[in-house]
Formats: structure tokens, sequence, C-alpha cells
């Protein structure tokens, strides 16, 4: 497979503080890869510099053999990028519809309606609350929607943060096999995720950060074995670099 997104030694910093030291990674065409690490270990920054909303101080960002870096969120998602971010985020006072049409938006409505029925057949709890406030939706309903919303724009990079926080197990199963299926029809995934386990069962390829720095990567099932990342993340240790 070929790298569709190459992240080189990218810093990113919050004003004087420096949230990332030079992280390095590569996500494979059609893969599912994720970033998991502790509160704190920079695995949503990482996301923001890849989705342009925080850009990297130093280092390169290069995506379907483009450096990408200083480009607008906009400009991402024209070429293929999209972000569901922490939280959901979604607009609460607008409906479920608009809210979907939302991830049309910079990419042009020629596709909405076609791309708004393959949400609903996916997805008929989304297609039966079509016209209900966002901001009523449950929290698994509103991931769904979040999720949806960036499917919308036809990435071909999909880029997930936390979709399981603060769901009950059984939604969390639904999210994960759902992003199984996303990945099966040839789209990309970077996932950031607090379920070290589901995330590594469902990856290909793993990468772990420490304080702002890769500690550990490989393949998932490998990074799943290690017992310094058991302990890590039972918080009896910390991860060792490799």
């Amino acid at each position: 497979m070929s790298v569709l997104l190459k992240v080189d030694d990218i810093k990113v910093a919050y004003g004087d503080f420096e949230a990332l030291h030079g992280v390095s990674l590569e996500v494979e065409e059609g893969a599912i890869v994720t970033i998991v690490g502790a509160n704190g270990a920079g695995k949503t920054t990482a996301l923001r510099a890849v989705s342009g909303l925080t850009p990297p101080r130093s280092g390169t960002i290069t995506y379907a053999g483009e450096r990408v870096n200083g480009l607008s969120p906009r400009a991402l998602v024209q070429r293929g990028i999209a972000l569901t971010p922490e939280g959901r985020q979604l607009f609460p006072s607008m409906s479920v519809e608009d809210n979907l049409l939302v991830g049309t938006e910079a990419r042009g409505a020629a596709r909405a309606q076609a791309n708004l029925k393959r949400m609903y057949e996916r997805l008929p709890v989304l297609a039966e609350r079509r016209t209900q406030l966002a901001g009523t939706l449950s929290g698994g309903e509103q991931q769904m929607a979040a999720i949806a919303r960036a499917l919308m724009s036809e990435p071909r990079l999909l880029l997930l943060d936390e979709p399981s926080l603060g769901l009950a197990p059984i939604i969390v199963s639904q999210i994960f096999d759902w992003v199984r299926d996303i990945g099966a029809t040839g789209t990309t995934v970077l996932l950031v995720e607090q379920n070290v386990a589901a995330s590594l069962q469902l990856a290909k390829y793993a990468y772990v950060l420490a304080e702002g720095l890769v500690s550990l990567h490989g393949p998932a099932e490998e990074i799943a074995r290690d017992a310094a990342v058991r302990q890590a993340y039972l918080g009896h240790a910390s991860v060792e670099n490799p």
C-alpha cells in the first residue's frame, strides 16, 4: 500500500507550551491506524495539526504526495481530509439534517442529497430524527451524527477523535463496528481513542504517544501484547522507548 499521510518531525505549540516535540508517523492508504496514550499526551493535538486547526510550528505534513502545512481546514476538507472532533461539536440548535449538510459545505452541494440518502440508509435512527434539534439527541446519536457529518464530505482520510468518549458499552460497540465498516470501504482512518484495547483490536498499526513524543509504534497486535503498554494503561508504569 502507498502512504497517504506522512507526518515528519512536527512540533506544535499553544503559545509558550509545546504539546508535540517532534512527532513522526505514517498512515497507509486504506488502513485504520490508531494513536493511543494517556490524557495530555498530545493525541488530539496531532489530529488538530493534520486537520489544519493547529498548524505545526515546524516539521512537515504530507498528504497524497502534497505538502499541506499551512493550508486552511477548508482547503484540507476539499482535498479529502475530514475531522470528527472530540466532544462531537454539533450545532445544537440546528436540525440533524442541517448538521449533516454542514459537512458538504467545503465540497459543494452537488452530491448532498445522495450522501444524505447514504447516511440515512446506514443510520436509520438519524433518518427518524432528521428534523430534531441535534442538541436533543442522546450521546450515542450525537456521535453518529458527528461521524456522518464528516462522511458527508466524502473524505479519503477520516480523522476520529475519541469517538467512544462518554458512551455506553453497547453504543461503543456499534460505533466501532461502523468504523470497521468505513475502513472496509477503502476510507483511510486515523483514530485517537481512550479505549486502548478496542482501538488496538480495530487498527492495523498503532502509535503510542507519551508527553508529546512517539514512545512506541508498530503493528497494533504487537502493541497490544507489549507489557509496558499494558502497565501504562493500568497506571503502574510509563511506556518505555522501544
